[in-house]
């Protein structure tokens, strides 16, 4: 189930209803399997709780660094650093998105890579760097067209990148 009910064009965030996030939160209780976790960093990030997601993602980053696959660990790393964005630390979330992006292309992850450049497309974008989100937005497009990523995250893409042009141009045109 998706609890992403659409994106503010604004902000790019997700747009969502925080009844059935916060019942879904209570529903995982104090699981601690790393799906839980990262689903929980996910929740109460979009709840706007963001220490307590800031310790989640910590512990789910551990978690997986000692459990999991390198994959896991690239998720857990990438959801941490939308928490860092979200908390208004955008280099932290960069340099962090940065080295996900990195290795994931390094072992031909184009998934997981697209995954990176997306988040790291809407940092910048929070950050008003938009000539760097929409490159970013365009790679992920680029990756996820060429791993056969579902029509949503295609269209979230698509989305960004219509964002960013959009502001851009109504900067232009108020110049």
């Amino acid at each position: 189930m998706s609890f992403i009910k659409g994106y503010d064009l604004e902000t790019l965030r997700e747009i969502v209803d925080l009844d059935e996030c916060g019942d879904r939160l209570a529903e995982l209780g104090e699981q601690r399997s790393l799906a839980a976790m990262l689903e929980k960093v996910w929740l109460l990030k979009v709840l706007g709780r963001l220490d307590d997601a800031l310790v989640v993602s910590e512990q789910s980053v551990r978690l997986a660094r000692m459990a999991g696959t390198r994959k896991d660990l690239l998720r857990a790393r990438v959801l941490h650093a939308t928490v860092q964005q979200f908390r208004g630390a955008y280099a932290a979330a960069i340099h962090e998105l940065n080295m996900c992006v990195e290795e994931a292309e390094g072992q031909g992850w184009a998934a997981l890579a697209a995954f990176g450049y997306q988040h790291r497309g809407k940092v910048n974008f929070d950050a008003g760097n938009d000539g760097a989100a929409r490159a970013d937005f365009k790679k992920a497009l680029f990756l996820r067209q060429e791993a056969g990523a579902p029509e949503d995250q295609l269209e979230s893409t698509l989305l960004a990148i219509d964002a960013v042009d959009r502001r851009r141009n109504g900067a232009f045109v108020a110049s």
